[in-house]
């Protein structure tokens, strides 16, 4: 499980240093591509197989599957940290992101997202009442 904020900085080269934490789940390596709301989506590469196996026994008829096939896995880039556990964003990625030399890495469950700061920060603040009015409907009797 992934859990946690993080704010890593990027390198130069445009590498960013996984939280430790995230590092050995990760090591066997992972899949970086375009998440939801300008954010980064990053997977296992175990967890990534697993959605594209779905990914590939959905019905390819559906033009909004494959119009979501093709935003997802074209800019997906594969990879294995290194042994420092930095992982490196192409940048195209970096760009659909708005990424420079800060990010925020989130833990999400089963993955990471990685944020611009400021949208970060936008996305919390928009989201804060909607989290709170929502624990009931999502988890009725919580």
């Amino acid at each position: 499980m992934f859990s946690g904020t993080y704010t890593p900085k990027l390198d130069e080269k445009g590498r960013l240093f996984l939280p430790a934490k995230f590092r050995e789940e990760m090591k066997e390596g992972l899949v970086i591509t375009r998440g939801q709301d300008r954010s980064l989506d990053l997977r296992t590469r175990a967890d990534f197989d697993v959605f594209t196996e779905k990914f590939k026994n959905a019905s390819q008829t559906d033009a909004r599957l494959r119009a979501y096939g093709r935003m997802l896995f074209a800019l997906a880039s594969e990879q294995v940290p290194d042994k420092q556990g930095r992982v490196s964003l192409t940048p195209e990625l970096r760009e659909y992101a708005g990424l420079g030399r800060e990010a925020v890495v989130i833990g999400i469950y089963d993955r990471v997202e990685i944020w611009e700061p400021a949208a970060w920060s936008r996305y919390t603040a928009d989201q804060e009442q909607a989290f709170a009015n929502l624990s009931e409907e999502v988890f009725p009797g919580f």
